[in-house]
């Protein structure tokens, strides 16, 4: 992989955290003043032929980048200390947590009704679309255009979304409420530190 194709890596990944989207071919060009569609995608091929992205075909925005592993390279207590020993156990890549990378996407959780799921106000929840939902799966919804994250239950003839927090109280849904199931949780993302 050449340094042009890099950049243009670099500049995917940036534009893709700013915007929440990826760029698109003109952009990628204007950014590096390649007037030709077919220059841009002769990079975008060097980069997906190394593993570093891939393109869904005839979808405007439809490069995504992979993500760089990350090496697991041993275990550390939370409880009573153990032995800290380092050795490599392989990587933790975003397939292997959450299941197919391809249509997730993740959103930035405001609020602490979820703090007893280990979901911290700043955290990323990792959603995987879909429009059904089962009893007890955690959901993100939406409720007249609002967005929330709770474990969903249906009961006769209403809905509850169902807060990890006692300080709150359930969400009831009436039959007539505009409500939509916008996908399962497959996982939580957090950074500890800047």
């Amino acid at each position: 992989m050449n340094e042009r194709a890099r950049e243009i890596l670099g500049f995917i990944r940036a534009f893709t955290r700013e915007k929440g989207y990826p760029p698109t071919i003109r952009e990628i060009g204007k950014a590096f003043h390649i007037t030709s569609t077919n220059g841009v995608r002769y990079y975008l091929t060097i980069l997906e032929k190394a593993g570093r992205l891939s393109r869904r075909s005839r979808i405007s925005r439809g490069t995504t980048t992979t993500a760089e592993s990350i090496p697991v390279l041993g275990r550390v207590a939370a409880g009573a200390p153990i032995l800290a020993e380092q050795n490599f156990e392989g990587s933790v890549e975003p397939g292997n947590l959450f299941g197919d990378p391809h249509g997730l996407f993740a959103l930035k959780v405001r609020g602490d009704s979820m703090v007893d799921a280990g979901i911290l106000s700043g955290d990323y929840v990792i959603v995987k679309p879909q429009e059904q939902a089962e009893a007890g799966d955690m959901i993100v919804a939406l409720i007249d255009n609002e967005a929330t994250v709770k474990y969903y239950r249906p009961r006769n003839g209403h809905i509850e979304l169902v807060p990890a927090n006692q300080a709150y109280s359930p969400i009831v849904v009436e039959s007539g409420t505009e409500f939509r199931v916008i996908g399962i949780v497959r996982g939580v993302m957090r950074a500890v530190s800047n």
